[in-house]
């Protein structure tokens, strides 16, 4: 390669602008060149797109220029002359990729583009230092995936041998998952093949346009098999119903899925044991048994399990459950949530007393303030965040199948109320690729909740259950649950404010077309292939409408999900906009939003020294040189208010069977008063569940703001850091699905 050219001269006054195009720099070949395929870096080949070139060049070109006028047309004429050289040089020769490279070099220097070339050469160098690294990885990247998600996918996902080397790329992760649940549809009779299915979803996975949960990712295709996340198991009244739930949670963990438990059952500490006439130790004593066997069960080799815990609001234990958590260290394996009821809240708002019942006799105990109570989950939540809240008496008027039984726990996250036995398999539409111009995509986004939901379903049919009643509770009701990541992106293509009123307006409309969309696509398939066994005892039998699936939707945190999908956290808005990313083999990385980075490179304020500013503070409130449109549009999570977070939830309920998992940021200076205020409103919203979490309440956090939220950071402080897998939301930890 030629030595680039030095800058402008002094006298700029008789030097011809070099980024001006002319007639005479324009070559575009005027006959078709016989140019067909290209060889890539690993000796396969692929069929030529000068387009691509055309592209390299044009970005090139605008981040010198910062001009997409000028940049397109020097992308047009040096594309042009690039192809002309292609096929003179290779008339009957396949060049390599890094052949064509040398040749867009070598072509802006001859046109008197230096600086582009300049541009080009840099963008190219550190293309080849992320090959590099994900090759000492041991990594095949055949998507071109961030460096952090081809890790997450290395630790989590890419299947490995015996001697735990990488075995696939991400290619073929999608594909292996597409063809094993694209084999239900040999079950039924169907216009859709199993080989039509397959490539419809291994197409969904790999443009990143849905993505199902980890174990279905972790586990299609191998011995395990089991493809669901999320679980609820009762914890019977006595030792062995008990170690029954003991043991059924950890073969479920240790195929990927997390646990629900609700404890109510089990009578209160010191209440009689009649066989040997002893005391009882109470529910949260047996919850410390779960919690530690959860702590040495590793699922897969991947991650530990994960579990949610909950007790009625009138269980004589509440006092000490509420409490459980505020001991440092204590219960790290489990999310827990109060089971309140609509005449506890009553009790709360005309501070009355309220009925403590021992569930062994149904007799009350004791009579308690439920205002104090009240209290002291709010102070126990301000402290550390949990308990969380879980709105039974909501969850039960939405039950589809009450004659079942009431519903009284939820999966680890809190989005999936289920009966005892019963699992749900989850996948979430990317909604951030759901956008035409700056309005949804609605036509892309009804053929993607479709293929969605019959994604799903099929789940059903293939899934390797890790227990006999599992898989009778499961297939009777075939509840799934699709829902939606990258929601916070989606209003940035649209400029629209997250937390705004238009965007509250937008996630109702949103929710309620992906709603009846999914109906829809159930309906159709119960036409096909039956409506679900308990249809006639569900509330749907009344009205006659046979579905095929008793829930449909859900909104899940996607946690690592979304982090390959390249997209935010379910309906969470954005964490950060610049940032430094913990990777998983122990290095750093600076990473920066897509979408902010295109919107700051067309207003020409992108530099470094601007991204390190926004990273001190987390936010662009205190950054200055940031045009308004632009603050408007990009807001973090800390910028949106308590309140306004909860109406996005809301929102989004209105529209869910299921639930939606959803985290209400407070900054750290929040109060107890805002707890409550939050909480109390959550009931008022018709939420099923709540959780908030005061920034900085526990020692161990994914996200990290290095000024520890004083008004200015002092010079030299660290900027805002995320851990390898956090993608937003809670802030104690990576969502386990």
């Amino acid at each position: 390669m030629r030595k680039l050219a030095d800058g402008p001269q002094n006298d700029e006054r008789e030097r011809p602008d070099p980024y001006v195009v002319t007639k005479k720099k324009v070559k575009v070949m005027s006959k078709v060149t016989s140019l067909t395929k290209v060889r890539k870096r690993d000796g396969s080949t692929v069929r030529f797109d000068k387009e691509k070139i055309g592209r390299a060049i044009e970005r090139a070109a605008f981040e010198v220029l910062q001009d997409k006028g000028r940049s397109l047309a020097i992308s047009k004429a040096v594309t042009g002359v690039v192809v002309g050289r292609l096929a003179s040089l290779y008339k009957k020769k396949i060049p390599g990729v890094e052949a064509i490279q040398d040749i867009v070099e070598m072509s802006l220097m001859s046109e008197g583009y230096s600086h582009v070339a300049r541009n080009y050469i840099l963008h190219r160098e550190r293309h080849a230092e992320l090959r590099v690294a994900k090759s000492a990885l041991g990594l095949r990247d055949d998507l071109k995936l961030p460096l952090n998600t081809m890790e997450v996918l290395k630790r989590r996902y890419l299947l490995k041998d015996d001697e735990r080397n990488i075995i696939e790329t991400p290619s073929e992760l999608f594909r292996r998952v597409a063809s094993v649940v694209a084999q239900a549809e040999k079950n039924f009779r169907s216009a859709v093949s199993a080989g039509e299915a397959e490539e419809r979803f291994y197409h969904m996975m790999r443009d990143l346009e849905f993505m199902p949960n980890s174990p279905t990712l972790m586990n299609a295709g191998t011995s395990l098999g089991q493809l669901s996340a999320c679980f609820v198991l009762p914890a019977e009244d006595s030792i062995e119903g008990i170690f029954e739930a003991l043991r059924d949670m950890a073969i479920i963990h240790q195929t990927g899925g997390g646990t629900g438990f609700s404890f109510s059952s089990l009578r209160p500490k010191g209440d009689l044991v009649s066989s040997t006439k002893g005391e009882a130790s109470g529910p949260v004593s047996f919850m410390s048994i779960f919690d530690r066997a959860t702590g040495v069960i590793v699922q897969g080799g991947r991650r530990r399990g994960a579990n949610m815990g909950v007790l009625r609001c009138d269980h004589p234990d509440i006092v000490e459950f509420i409490g459980s958590k505020i001991e440092k260290g204590r219960f790290s394996n489990f999310n827990i949530s109060v089971g309140i009821t609509d005449s506890f809240m009553d009790a709360v708002r005309k501070n009355r007393d309220f009925e403590l019942v021992n569930p062994r006799t149904g007799r009350t105990v004791k009579k308690i303030k439920a205002r104090a109570v009240f209290d002291l989950i709010v102070n126990a939540a301000w402290r550390t965040g949990d308990p969380g809240l879980v709105f039974l008496d909501e969850i039960n008027r939405k039950n589809p199948t009450p004659r079942l039984g009431r519903i009284e726990a939820t999966n680890p996250c809190g989005e999936l109320p289920l009966l005892p036995h019963e699992s749900c398999n989850l996948g979430s539409v990317n909604l951030s690729k759901m956008v035409k111009g700056n309005s949804p995509d609605w036509q892309k986004l009804k053929e993607s909740v479709r293929w969605g939901v019959r994604f799903l379903d099929d789940v059903i049919e293939v899934n390797k259950f890790p227990l006999p009643g599992i898989e009778k509770a499961t297939r009777v009701n075939r509840k799934i649950g699709l829902g939606i990541m990258g929601f916070a992106e989606m209003l940035i293509k649209m400029d629209i404010p997250y937390g705004s009123k238009a965007s509250i307006d937008f996630a109702e409309k949103l929710m309620r077309f992906i709603r009846r969309e999914s109906l829809d696509a159930s309906r159709e398939l119960a036409a096909k292939r039956g409506a679900f066994p308990n249809f006639k005892k569900s509330i749907y039998a009344k009205r006659n409408i046979k579905l095929r699936n008793a829930t449909v939707n859900t909104i899940a945190p996607t946690g690592t999900t979304s982090i390959i999908a390249g997209t935010s956290s379910g309906i969470e808005p954005l964490f950060g906009i610049s940032f430094v990313r913990n990777v998983l083999s122990g290095t750093k990385l600076f990473e920066v939003n897509a979408a902010f980075e295109k919107a700051a490179r067309e207003r020409g304020i992108y530099n470094k020294k601007l991204l390190a500013e926004i990273a001190r503070y987390g936010s662009l409130k205190e950054v200055k040189g940031i045009p308004a449109d632009i603050r408007r549009i990009f807001v973090t999570a800390f910028d949106v208010s308590p309140e306004k977070h909860l109406r996005v939830q809301a929102a989004f309920q209105r529209y869910t069977d299921n639930s939606v998992s959803k985290t209400i940021n407070l900054p750290a200076g929040a109060t107890v008063e805002d707890v409550r205020k939050i909480y109390m409103m959550a009931h008022t919203l018709k939420c099923k569940g709540i959780t908030v979490y005061r920034y900085g309440s526990k020692e161990r956090q994914v996200l990290s703001f290095g000024y520890a939220g004083r008004v200015r950071p002092a010079p030299g402080e660290e900027l805002l850091t995320a851990g390898a897998e956090y993608s937003g939301g809670c802030v104690t930890g990576p969502c386990p699905f």
